[in-house]
């Protein structure tokens, strides 16, 4: 299954917000984070109908039976989407887009990182503002100075390179309306930077702050791999400062290479002196080797976003959908 909107007019009048959750290895804290979401949402929103689309990213760990069990145990709206292997955090929050039947719809994560009741805050900005867009920005992180540095460096590349409005401590928790949703699933990407897309549609942003909370349970997929990836697709994606810089550079070296021309000729002509020497030899040679070899890597990435957007394969491949049993 591609990203496209798989429910009816009917369902989707029929419920007033959906909350989206990837779940990648979450096992563990699956039940904590239903029990808040009754607590913290439903409870507190009792005129409206609410639901809550799970999608299992191909975790290993007994999440997907962990929430066949949530579902068949709670009383709220459980759906399941499963799908076939991991496709990443984007991946999967657009699988649940897809599937959302709400108004809008909340993403949040389940590591219980962020604060599940900033639901119920972006849901009240969404009620009374007529926001389309409500996003979480954070104001500080309760981790590692490791996670801290790596994550602040992150955040200034973006927002000097690709996305001024970018909050300094970026988000991950949104609240998106309809329109504003379908709009991403409409025009998805091969290698979507989520939150650029979402700050690119221009749509009316409201923006609450909050504080990220220590992971308690589990382990972080977020490597540094996956972040030097995500970045390099937020910036290939959104701008066009590298060719630039290659194309000043480009300039720069030719022009050192006349004036270095220059030089020769005069200390030949002048001198009669001309330049020798192995070393300097190859300092040009590694320097301009390593140029072109930088600018090629540069080239490479965009061609194989370019190829890989050509191709159209889907964002997410969607192995089962599994709703919960009518309710009296």
């Amino acid at each position: 299954m591609s990203g496209q909107p798989s429910a009816n007019a009917s369902a989707i009048d029929a419920v007033d917000y959906s909350v989206v959750v990837p779940v990648y290895l979450n096992r563990e804290t699956l039940a904590s984070t239903v029990a808040a979401l009754r607590s913290e949402v439903f409870l507190r929103f009792p005129d409206v109908v609410g639901e809550v689309v799970f999608v299992n990213d191909g975790s290993g760990d007994g999440s997907f039976e962990e929430l066949l069990r949530l579902q068949q145990a709670n009383q709220e709206s459980i759906r399941i989407v499963r799908l076939t292997r991991n496709f990443g955090q984007a991946g999967a929050v657009l699988a649940g887009l897809a599937h959302a039947r709400g108004r809008c719809a909340a993403i949040v994560s389940a590591d219980e990182q962020e604060p599940v009741d900033l639901v119920a805050r972006m849901l009240t900005c969404f009620r009374e503002g007529g926001h389309d867009i409500v996003i979480c920005a954070r104001r500080g992180r309760d981790e590692s100075i490791y996670r801290v540095l790596t994550s602040r460096l992150f955040y200034w590349l973006i927002r000097r390179l690709s996305f001024p409005e970018m909050p300094p401590r970026g988000f991950d928790c949104m609240l998106l309306s309809r329109r504003a949703f379908e709009l991403l699933l409409r025009h998805q990407e091969a290698y979507p930077f989520f939150q650029g897309q979402v700050l690119w549609s221009g749509f009316n942003t409201k923006i609450i702050e909050y504080g990220r909370r220590r992971r308690a349970v589990g382990r972080s997929q977020w490597t540094l791999a996956r972040k030097t990836t995500y970045l390099i697709d937020g910036i290939t994606a959104y701008s066009f400062l590298p060719i630039r810089l290659m194309s000043l550079m480009g300039v720069v070296v030719g022009l050192l290479g006349f004036l270095y021309a220059g030089v020769i000729l005069m200390a030949r002509l002048l001198w009669g002196n001309p330049v020798q020497g192995w070393a300097p030899l190859m300092i040009v040679i590694l320097l301009l080797g390593g140029l072109q070899t930088f600018m090629l890597g540069v080239i490479g990435e965009y061609l194989w976003r370019t190829l890989a957007q050509v191709r159209g394969r889907p964002a997410y491949v969607v192995e089962s959908i599994h709703e919960a049993a009518p309710r009296p």
